[in-house]
């Protein structure tokens, strides 16, 4: 059904297409031993124009697991786009070496013309403050293993809401769900941009709040996006210092919420959640990262079409 397509952005899937890699994922986090070898043979480029940890490792972790081997670059300045290399040049290149490749770009909009340059599938890691899609897979996939959906739910984002491309990326996919709700909790610096507030949430008819008080939403939250303020993304040192913890989780403010509340974040974090909110059975933010690895293991395996023995004997 993905078979050769491209996942750029976080509407690119249906739901229903979604449905299936969540429950591919499963599958694959029961019976890790039967897609072990799924795509010997295969090569995966990861193209990080930007520094990445988590989004990397989780990425040639999965396709390693899978039995498939990893190049790429995890800096610009270590390829040819040092020396002046074009992304539709760089990508046409690499696609006569590998199967599919992940980009993460710090210029909105440029795994767009990636894939626009070649047919093999091409998966955004983050373009500047724009998508980051596949976090968008491992958030809903989260979400769906510890609360069964997505409906009816009340979603409060807190921090960076400006350039977080994380925060943009789920409210975008929750959109879709019925009876979702948001509370955006930012200083008015970094509130969601007007694009995301106009485009989504205002077309949508959905149910917004802005607040500039954590207290104040944690009570009615099914769940707490926590995002760091990123200094990478400010043009002046003194208001990245001035706001970089103006919300700070800790024990004394998780009493406030509900006992099922799920406390997500994408990481990496710095100061937003202390260390003492990770022993909480709420906070499931390293759990998130792991469920990370094993969708992008459903998803390397569905735009490649590569079908386990496991699933073609269950059809």
């Amino acid at each position: 059904m993905l078979k050769g397509r491209d996942l750029l952005e976080p509407m690119d899937f249906t739901t229903d297409e979604l449905m299936e890699l969540f429950k591919l994922a499963d599958k694959i986090i029961e019976n890790p031993e039967n897609y072990s070898e799924a795509c010997k043979g295969k090569l995966l480029a990861t193209l990080f124009y930007e520094p990445s940890t988590r989004t990397r490792f989780s990425f040639e972790a999965a396709m390693l697991r899978l039995g498939g081997n990893v190049i790429g670059f995890s800096e610009a300045n270590v390829s040819s786009v040092a020396k002046g290399e074009s992304i539709s040049d760089t990508i046409r290149t690499v696609a006569c070496y590998v199967d599919m490749a992940v980009m993460r770009h710090p210029k909105e909009g440029a795994p767009i013309v990636a894939a626009a340059c070649t047919d093999m599938p091409i998966i955004n890691a983050g373009d500047g403050g724009h998508h980051h899609p596949t976090q968008t897979l491992t958030d809903l996939f989260t979400i769906w293993k510890e609360k069964g959906g997505f409906d009816n739910m009340t979603v409060g984002f807190c921090g960076d809401l400006k350039f977080g491309r994380t925060v943009h990326s789920l409210i975008k996919a929750l959109s879709r769900y019925e009876n979702v709700s948001f509370i955006l909790i930012s200083p008015e610096e970094l509130v969601i941009p007007d694009y995301v507030r106009k485009e989504i949430l205002i077309k949508e008819k959905i149910h917004f709040k802005e607040v500039e008080n954590m207290q104040e939403a944690l009570p009615i939250l099914d769940i707490l996006y926590m995002t760091r303020v990123q200094r990478e993304r400010f043009f002046n040192e003194e208001d990245y210092v001035r706001l970089k913890d103006r919300y700070i989780l800790d024990g004394a403010k998780m009493k406030l919420a509900k006992d099922d509340m799920m406390v997500l974040h994408p990481l990496p974090r710095v100061n937003e959640i202390s260390v003492e909110v990770d022993e909480d059975p709420r906070a499931l933010y390293f759990k998130q990262a792991k469920n990370g690895m094993f969708i992008r293991m459903a998803l390397i395996l569905s735009l490649l079409g590569i079908e386990t023995q496991n699933e073609t004997q269950e059809v």
